[in-house]
């Protein structure tokens, strides 16, 4: 479990792309302090398993799963990515529960500045829609956000100048592809809703 509260922007040393996985290596100063093999980290919010220490150089591998739901696979040597260590038990909780299950993957179709803010504008698979609600809680490639507003398929988020330098934000621009996990309560409500709705119908 995580919290959406990135550590370290990390940067992508290896990438070994298979027809349908993956194996990366990112360099993580911060986040390799004290990491073994088998610690999960969250990578642009993604949910993934060290198989390798060498340094402060981490490997993990990306099954076809992970690659056909999330943005890990067009990653290239030099990329920035998110990084964060799971929840301690007894930490604060600053951003929101985030598993590192991510849901789909999201489109950049508009970036403006507005004062000391960047609105970034992402647009959505029509098929989580429904989980997004205004002042609602989601991540987005690893960091805990705020939904600012949606309209259709699409929905804003107002980024801080703090938040654009220490993680990928900074980088992002129109037409990147990002990395979305919902908010867990969303989906829990709505499958006890899908459970109630069929023990009715018995």
């Amino acid at each position: 479990m995580f919290t959406g509260l990135v550590e370290e922007a990390g940067i992508v040393v290896g990438c070994e792309v298979q027809s349908r996985s993956a194996s990366l290596t990112v360099a993580a100063q911060l986040v390799s302090d004290g990491i073994q093999i088998g610690d999960s980290v969250a990578i642009n919010g993604t949910c993934l398993t060290v198989v390798a220490v060498n340094g402060d150089q981490l490997t993990f591998d990306a099954v076809p799963e992970t690659l056909a739901r999330t943005n890990l696979g067009a990653l290239n040597p030099g990329a920035k990515v998110n990084l964060e260590r799971p929840l301690q038990v007894g930490a604060r909780l600053g951003g929101h529960f985030v598993s590192g299950h991510i849901d789909g993957v999201g489109v950049v179709t508009n970036v403006a500045p507005d004062e000391n803010a960047v609105i970034y504008t992402i647009e959505i698979p029509g098929s989580l829609r429904r989980y997004f609600i205004e002042k609602g809680s989601v991540s987005v490639d690893g960091v805990s956000l705020t939904v600012a507003g949606i309209e259709g398929n699409q929905f804003t988020v107002w980024i801080i100048p703090h938040t654009r330098e220490v993680t990928t934000f900074g980088d992002l621009k129109v037409g990147d592809r990002v990395n979305l996990e919902c908010d867990l309560l969303g989906k829990y409500i709505e499958k006890l809703l899908e459970e109630r709705e069929i023990t009715a119908s018995v």
